[in-house]
């Protein structure tokens, strides 16, 4: 397992923001970054809304492979019971250093969406509309010293 150190969800939200994030689909990988539009993505899986999600590292802990791997197969259990589209994807730090299977996500709403993040533990995921720039959404309070960011969306309960 790959451990990405975080202090803080100042920082947290810096490192998702500066992640790579792709998705595979009929064995081409393609690009999602945050403040980005998806476009080849969304001309070859059109939707309305995208989202990303991991299960993996639940409130961004680093867990063991074996634990993530059957919180990962909770949540394609979970989606599969809800009939949600799903294609593979990861996210993984510029370095390389760090990487974290997820999933791509079709047309959830965002009340769903969220709450399926938070079921699974977790801090942030992205999430946009057809045509519009990727958005990271963060799950948890927004610290005072977080920057403001255009693709940042901080929603806390």
């Amino acid at each position: 397992m790959r451990e990405l150190h975080v202090v803080d969800a100042a920082e947290l939200a810096l490192a998702y923001a500066a992640a790579e994030y792709a998705v595979a689909l009929d064995g081409d990988a393609l690009p999602l970054r945050v403040g980005r539009p998806a476009l080849d993505l969304e001309a070859y899986w059109p939707a309305a809304r995208y989202l990303f999600v991991s299960a993996w590292n639940p409130a961004s802990q680093p867990h063991s492979d074996s634990a993530n791997q059957a919180a990962d197969e909770r949540l394609v259990a979970r989606l599969d019971a809800a009939g949600v589209q799903r294609h593979a994807a990861w996210a993984q730090d510029q370095a390389g250093r760090w990487r974290e299977p997820g999933w791509l996500l079709a047309d959830l709403d965002d009340a769903l969406a969220n709450a399926l993040a938070r079921e699974f533990g977790q801090a942030g995921v992205l999430a946009w509309q057809r045509g519009e720039p990727v958005r990271l959404r963060m799950l948890i309070a927004r610290p005072d010293e977080a920057a403001a960011s255009e693709h940042t969306e901080w929603v806390a309960d």
